[in-house]
């Protein structure tokens, strides 16, 4: 994180920190001061540490300049909404931690004010345990992944079946930008959208029970301490569609992973498959729900993969490889 300072004591967010913030985590201690640190690669998310208790919470701001302001502030309200709906239908015990939302205000940039909780990402686990070769450590991590994911979608499963047409939308987004960006040809296109409508006449994408999923199930919001506690964070995109939607973001993300780290794609399906295998542990018949789940996953693995191919960050040359795959996922 980069050390910016201190927080003016004349920013309004000073005395809403220290009005009605702070109270909530050190009630009967004066608050002095802050310092202030932001994230890496985040222009709307900071770190504030009370500088006598070192007590931290993380302050997110949702209005980006030039955003619509209403859009903004629905986000919010969904992320602090979601967070106490979390926690208070128990998914906040010993090995799951769902952050305390502290409070939010929509006059400071749509800020909602969380629990700091540090913790190792998913991003950071693949990293080690492919610098050192340590493979256990990421089966052991996605063990703890799929048993967190297993209690969100199981817990909150309902009578509706998936209307899996809604996801459409965004899909179309997605292929929308990589076009723009010129990161997709008309051909790619007519074949994405030929994959798509395949998927569209399959039995097996509306079959399922509508669940509620993380939405934004990247290696950056999942995040491991000790001993065995998974903290799951940014739940503004949390909403009711197709479990598989939440698997299928977390397997093309780890095939991303190996792809970009090592050119060796294929090394990535064992610790695929152990994830999917270990969620479907939570299920009374395991090998039925592994063969429903993976019936499912290439779709959404492969929307994962040209999500990411869209980043501006990203070289056009590594792009055009997580279409390829994209493509070769999508087909199946």
């Amino acid at each position: 994180m980069k050390y910016l300072g201190r927080l003016n004591p004349q920013d309004p967010l000073f005395a809403y920190l220290r009005d009605d913030v702070y109270p909530q985590i050190l009630p009967n201690d004066q608050v002095r001061n802050f310092r202030v640190f932001q994230f890496p690669a985040s222009n709307e998310v900071f770190l504030y540490e009370e500088t006598h208790s070192q007590q931290k919470v993380i302050g997110k701001f949702f209005q980006r300049p030039g955003k619509d302001p209403q859009n903004a502030w629905e986000r919010a309200w969904n992320e602090w909404q979601n967070l106490h709906y979390l926690r208070n239908i128990g998914l906040n015990h010993k090995h799951f931690h769902i952050p305390q939302a502290f409070g939010f205000a929509r006059h400071m940039n749509s800020l909602v004010v969380e629990e700091y909780c540090p913790g190792q990402s998913l991003s950071s686990v693949m990293s080690q345990s492919l610098a050192e070769h340590h493979e256990d450590l990421l089966y052991a991590r996605l063990t703890d992944l799929a048993w967190f994911l297993a209690k969100l979608h199981n817990h909150t499963a309902g009578a509706e079946t998936v209307h899996f047409h809604t996801q459409f939308p965004y899909f179309d987004k997605i292929v929308a930008r990589l076009q723009r960006r010129h990161r997709i040809t008309e051909a790619q296109m007519r074949e994405v959208y030929g994959f798509r409508d395949q998927w569209q006449k399959s039995p097996c994408m509306w079959s399922d029970q509508a669940v509620l999923i993380h939405g934004d199930a990247t290696p950056s919001n999942f995040l491991f301490a000790h001993p065995r506690t998974i903290i799951a964070i940014d739940f503004e995109r949390m909403k009711r569609a197709d479990r598989a939607y939440d698997l299928g973001m977390i397997a093309g993300e780890i095939k991303h992973h190996f792809l970009r780290n090592n050119h060796h794609g294929e090394q990535a399906e064992p610790f695929i498959g152990h994830f999917l295998w270990e969620y479907s542990t939570h299920f009374p018949d395991r090998q039925a729900a592994f063969a429903a789940i993976t019936r499912r996953i290439p779709f959404y693995m492969g929307m994962t993969l040209l999500r990411i191919a869209r980043n501006s960050w990203l070289d056009w040359r590594y792009s055009q490889i997580l279409v390829h795959a994209a493509l070769s996922v999508l087909r199946r």
